[in-house]
């Protein structure tokens, strides 16, 4: 009789997170995260964060091009203590670079799954954003993820009511899988003798999308 599984062995991680994590800890800085402007009352305050939270899914971003948005950002870019990056900011969204920046960080992601440091670089328009990376910094970026993925697979194996040593064999897909602090988690756990399998890392998730699809038209 089959398994069934309920909700607390699923965990919603999938690779954007971790590209939100680099755009955060690695990008934003560079627009204007965590700096400061003078308002009109000569009081010294930080730039929104609601501003970056949009950054941080490329499909979001949009939303920040509504004249009352850019209005705002460029009432801000005046008193900036630091403009150049607001003006970064202005361009990124004015000239709608969410998807291209995006790109760019998932390179950097992938790079980072083959090296220690990655260099990322991000030119268009008259934005210029160039910073390396190492492996570890990241990793301890997506550190929150890491645990629950983890603790994921801790609950899935007491549900099943089985130990490390009853897996004959793991299964990974998903780019995520390239990432090295996620397949340390299941060598950690499982050892060395049982044996990682990958496959169909770049197609799994849609192929999996169109046959729920499928059965869900009936």
């Amino acid at each position: 009789m089959p398994t069934k599984f309920s909700a607390p062995t699923a965990v919603g991680i999938a690779g954007d997170a971790f590209d939100s994590k680099l755009v955060r800890r690695l990008v934003a800085p560079m627009l204007g995260f965590g700096s400061e402007y003078k308002s009109q009352f000569g009081n010294i305050l930080p730039v929104p964060n609601w501003l970056y939270e949009h950054l941080e899914r490329w499909h979001y971003l949009s939303f920040l091009k509504t004249r009352k948005n850019l209005d705002l950002l460029r009432q801000i870019r005046f008193q900036a203590l630091e403009p150049r990056k607001i003006d970064s900011l202005i361009e990124l969204v004015d000239h709608d670079l969410g998807y291209r920046l995006y790109q760019a960080v998932e390179q950097t992601k992938c790079e980072l799954s083959d090296n220690a440091v990655s260099e990322f670089q991000f030119t268009e328009a008259a934005i210029q954003i160039a910073d390396s990376v190492r492996r570890d910094q990241f990793e301890s970026w997506i550190d929150r993820e890491l645990r629950q993925i983890s603790e994921c697979v801790d609950r899935l194996l007491s549900q099943c009511d089985v130990t490390a040593k009853d897996i004959d064999a793991i299964f990974m897909t998903g780019g995520s899988s390239f990432v090295p602090a996620i397949r340390r988690i299941f060598e950690n756990k499982f050892g060395s003798s049982v044996p990682i399998r990958v496959g169909q890392e770049f197609t799994s998730v849609a192929e999996g999308l169109a046959i729920y699809a499928l059965e869900s038209l009936g």
